[in-house]
């Protein structure tokens, strides 16, 4: 088990494309919220004492000249709910993408319904996009009247497949722009300097810079001036080796190990056993004596007992790789929850050089 678990670490970072360690300062997607209602349920919307849920409705239908008085309104076939999305950065006027819709009431199930027009705003109050339409629940829940149900998934939570409609883009454009800023994912000097090293070398020139250990700066050059997009293209797909922290991962609650290809061990000595006491219970009949008058009794006799197992003192020779780790820890039959245990002991001697992670 413990081999299963362990082989699971990395091994030495290979070459890596630039874009899949790094994102570009003014790309990325922004969030967008909105609050709405979803009809057609069959029965399993919210409840009559859901304020917000009947104060919406009645609005609504105020608005399309229906006058109602909301003391006497069921909503069981209506919920509220939260619509949420992502708005990449360089969407148009009258592009699709999708939207998850979450209850916010005590509905059971949106299973079915369909999304009322819900505008969606970003941080800055604008609206940006609209959404509308039937949801895909990846869930059910069914319940009988004995008051047992079935359940599977979140039927509570659904989403809506291009069901949002941009109305505004973004400012944000990258005609007339000279430069950009490449935030790496993981800071880390060893890799920025490698970027642009590798960046350098591949445009035969210094276009490229690091401003710290997480940021590049990279300039258009003269062969690329109105190709904007062909230039960050390249500068994308080119490859690097990133430098990775020697780092140990441990879950105490799942017994999970993780351990970096760059940790080491130096010279330490391990003894690892385990303590167990048993509590043996004896049931005995107490007779009395004769003529005592007296009642037979079920007496319980306890006998304790403790036994540990035997435990040598192994020593691990320094310092010494994961795969070298594995061998010699498979060899004194230590289990993953064991292993944490141990590693946490080894870290505390000051014998592991590693950063010691817990989850």
């Amino acid at each position: 088990m413990l081999a299963l678990v362990l082989c699971l670490a990395p091994a030495p970072a290979g070459a890596v494309r630039i874009k899949d360690i790094s994102s570009v300062e003014g790309i990325r997607g922004n969030q967008i919220i909105g609050y709405g209602l979803v009809v057609g349920l069959n029965g399993t919307g919210d409840k009559k004492n859901t304020e917000f849920t009947v104060r919406s409705l009645t609005s609504l239908l105020a608005k399309m000249g229906i006058g109602v008085d909301a003391n006497r309104v069921k909503v069981k076939n209506v919920a509220a709910v939260m619509v949420t999305s992502s708005l990449p950065a360089f969407a148009r006027v009258g592009a699709r993408i999708d939207a998850v819709v979450s209850s916010v009431g005590d509905a059971t199930s949106l299973e079915g319904g369909t999304l009322l027009v819900t505008p969606l705003f970003g941080t800055d109050s604008q609206i940006y996009a609209i959404a509308q339409g039937p949801l895909s629940v990846g869930g059910f829940s069914v319940g009988g009247g004995g008051g047992s149900s079935v359940q599977k998934n979140h039927p509570t939570v659904g989403r809506i497949a291009s069901g949002v409609t941009v109305e505004r883009e973004l400012g944000f454009a990258l005609e007339g722009k000279t430069e950009f800023e490449v935030a790496l994912g993981t800071p880390d000097f060893t890799t920025a300097r490698r970027a642009v090293e590798a960046i350098n070398g591949h445009f035969e020139t210094p276009v490229a810079e690091a401003l710290d250990y997480g940021t590049l700066r990279v300039t258009v050059p003269d062969s690329h001036v109105g190709d904007v997009v062909g230039f960050m293209a390249e500068v994308e797909t080119i490859e690097v080796h990133p430098d990775v922290a020697a780092r140990v991962v441990l879950n105490e609650r799942t017994g999970t190990v993780v351990m970096g290809a760059n940790v080491r061990i130096s010279t330490v000595a391990v003894a690892h056993g385990s303590l167990s006491v048993t509590i043996g219970v004896v049931r005995e009949a107490s007779q009395p004596a004769p003529f005592a008058q007296g009642k037979t009794v079920v007496v319980q006799n306890d006998f304790p007992a403790a036994v540990e197992e035997a435990a040598n003192l192994s020593v691990v020779e320094g310092p010494v790789t994961i795969a070298e780790l594995v061998q010699g820890l498979n060899a004194m039959g230590v289990t993953p929850r064991d292993l944490i245990a141990i590693l946490q002991a080894i870290k505390a001697s000051g014998a592991l050089s590693a950063q010691l992670e817990l989850m």
